[in-house]
C-alpha cells in the first residue's frame, strides 16, 4: 500500500478549501498556489471531488469552488477512495481478485486482514476539521 500523488495532493486540496470556507467560491489557481501544485493537477483531482459531493463549484465571475460539506463530517478515507486509492496491504485482500491457493492455509493472513482493518478504521475516522486542529498524530 502506498498513497499515491494524486490522493495526498486531493486531501491537500479538500484541507485547504476547509481552511478558506467562509462561504465564498476559491478560484482553483489559489488552490494551486497557496499549496504550490500545478493548476492542471488540481484541475483533474477537483471534478472527482465535486463527483464525490466534497466540493461544489460556480464558473463565472466569482467562481471557482468551495466546500460542499462540513469539515467534521468528511474524512481522510472517503477522500483517498474518490482518488481510487489502494488502501489494501495485500492482493489477495483486494475486492474483485482471483481466490488465494493458500487462503486456507495461510499463517500469515489474519496479519494483513488485521492490517487492512486497522488502516481503514484509522483513516475513517480522521475528518478534514481533526487535520485543521492538528489532532491527528501517533
Amino acid at each position: 500500500m502506498m498513497i499515491s500523488t494524486r490522493g495526498r495532493y486531493a486531501l491537500r486540496v479538500v484541507t485547504d478549501l476547509a481552511v478558506h470556507n467562509d462561504g465564498n467560491f476559491v478560484p482553483m489557481k489559489d488552490i494551486a498556489k497557496r499549496q504550490n501544485l500545478s493548476l492542471g493537477y488540481v484541475a483533474r483531482i477537483i471534478p472527482l471531488l465535486s463527483k464525490g459531493g466534497i466540493v461544489e463549484g460556480s464558473s463565472g465571475k466569482g467562481g471557482g469552488y468551495r466546500m460542499a460539506r462540513d469539515p467534521k463530517s468528511c474524512t481522510a478515507k472517503e477522500i483517498l477512495d474518490l482518488t481510487d486509492e489502494n488502501l489494501t496491504p495485500v492482493t489477495c485482500l483486494e475486492s474483485g481478485s482471483a481466490p488465494c491457493a493458500m487462503s486456507a492455509k495461510c499463517l500469515t493472513l489474519p496479519v494483513w486482514k488485521g492490517l487492512d482493518k486497522v488502516v481503514k478504521d484509522y483513516l475513517s475516522n480522521i475528518t478534514i476539521q481533526d487535520i485543521i486542529d492538528r489532532k491527528v498524530g501517533v
